[in-house]
């Protein structure tokens, strides 16, 4: 079998397969139903091997890798030109601004990985400088040549018009824009007073030019390289410095991450999870057909996708953050929640190997429990550090070191995906492991 990807409809396999484990015959239905699955050659081998969906656990991650399929490209194909959308960085920045409208007032900004004259980070805040009360905006781009996405280069016009345009540096060199003086002379601080010079590496932020202006900055705002978001993490935190940025959702998970946001040091951003983000993309880029039609939805035709899983990271606070979740009590979410699968129990599920229960749903986390409760990292959306202590992430080495008890042996025959480090708890005989589960427990 070749490295190509196979697209499997569930719903023809539920229709050929009933499954059984042990004396229960279970067959899938609902919404699953309706999804297609994309998976790699390795994954369709083994699925198409087996004949049968071996576990729920297997189901669940094969959607999430559909789910994910864009941003796992990006990191694969290294391919980070994302470039985000003026309504979104408003919509965000505006939320710091109700909660604090000097939040930005006498601040140096910086925003690197950029491309200042196409992007719209360095047009947005390039226009409202002096809205924000800027003290100095510093946009940096890489250099074309060093892009690990190749793709035709064209100087523009503003930069070929200057005297010091360079034919060679243009490729080879980053760019500095500058914005602190009026430089026009119209008694006003906006767009037209940008300044601009070659930088004299290739404008990477790992390069000790780029880190100088990282130490000079108060905030740094950007969308930086998808496959380098964990460096980026590290390398703002070397330093302390505010920050405001976007990532995959998935990158909760990611060790340089989950401790800051366990220690009230990131949090996630003011818009939503459920809150989908559009992103130009170059000419050529290989953009799924539901993906570039959701795009055109909501207004954006041409050169852009759709990424339902990408969100904000910062650790300036918003209004947001703040605001405690309404929720029932266990006896209300048996009889009034909207999870069919919580309506039908008298008691949730207790993990097997560590004393905790397992909440599905965040909107199903039960007000009147006291003990410790595993919940989705979709959690972290609608976190209010007053209402909730977080305990850590029930994955690999973290959850080895929360203490959590390793599975029998034997119930790796039965359930192939049980991890050690991970939770698991028994329902009708059988193992289930759920997807990564945030170990939380509601402050008195």
């Amino acid at each position: 079998m070749n490295s190509d990807s196979y697209r499997v409809s569930i719903s023809s396999i539920i229709a050929m397969h009933t499954f059984r484990r042990g004396a229960h015959c279970w067959r899938i239905r609902g919404t699953y139903c309706e999804a297609h699955l994309l998976l790699n050659a390795i994954s369709a081998s083994r699925f198409l091997r087996l004949g049968v969906i071996d576990s729920w656990v297997l189901l669940t991650k094969t959607i999430n890798l559909m789910a994910n399929t864009n941003l796992a490209n990006a990191k694969n194909a290294k391919n980070d030109e994302f470039y985000t959308q003026y309504a979104d960085i408003q919509k965000e920045i505006n939320a710091y601004l109700d909660y604090d409208s000097n939040v930005f007032r006498g601040k140096t900004v910086l925003l690197p990985c950029d491309d200042p004259e196409w992007s719209n980070f360095t047009k947005f805040f390039a226009q409202n400088f002096e809205l924000l009360g800027l003290k100095k905006l510093i946009s940096t781009s890489y250099a074309p040549e060093s892009k690990k996405y190749k793709m035709p280069y064209e100087p523009t016009l503003f930069e070929t018009q200057q005297p010091y345009y360079n034919v060679d540096k243009s490729k080879t060199n980053g760019k500095i824009f500058v914005l602190e003086r009026d430089v026009t002379g119209d008694n006003r601080i906006n767009i037209e007073d940008l300044q601009w010079q070659y930088l004299e590496g290739d404008g990477d932020f790992r390069s000790k030019e780029i880190k100088a202006l990282r130490d000079e900055a108060d905030i740094i705002v950007t969308n930086p390289p998808f496959s380098l978001f964990r460096e980026f993490v590290t390398w703002i935190m070397e330093v302390e410095k505010h920050f405001i940025i976007i990532g995959n959702m998935n990158a909760i998970t990611y060790k340089e991450v989950f401790p800051l946001i366990k220690d009230n040091r990131v949090w996630l951003g003011a818009t939503g999870f459920v809150t989908d983000m559009v992103f130009g993309v170059p000419e050529g880029t290989i953009v799924k057909d539901s993906d570039k039609a959701k795009a055109e939805r909501l207004g954006y035709v041409g050169n852009f996708t759709r990424l339902g899983n990408s969100c904000w990271f910062t650790n300036i606070d918003h209004g947001r953050r703040h605001q405690p979740l309404q929720l029932m009590t266990m006896a209300e979410n048996f009889k009034h929640s909207k999870h069919k699968n919580i309506r039908i129990r008298k008691e949730y599920i207790n993990y097997e190997n560590y004393e905790a229960i397992e909440v599905p749903y965040t909107d199903a986390i039960p007000d009147d429990y006291k003990g410790v409760m595993g919940v989705p990292t979709s959690f972290l959306d609608k976190y209010c550090p007053e209402q909730f202590e977080i305990i850590g992430i029930a994955e690999g080495d973290s959850g080895r070191e929360l203490g959590l008890k390793p599975f029998p042996p034997e119930l790796k025959k039965m359930n192939p995906s049980l991890r050690h480090g991970q939770l698991y708890y028994m329902e009708d005989g059988y193992p289930v492991k759920p997807y990564a589960r945030i170990l939380i427990r509601k402050k008195q």
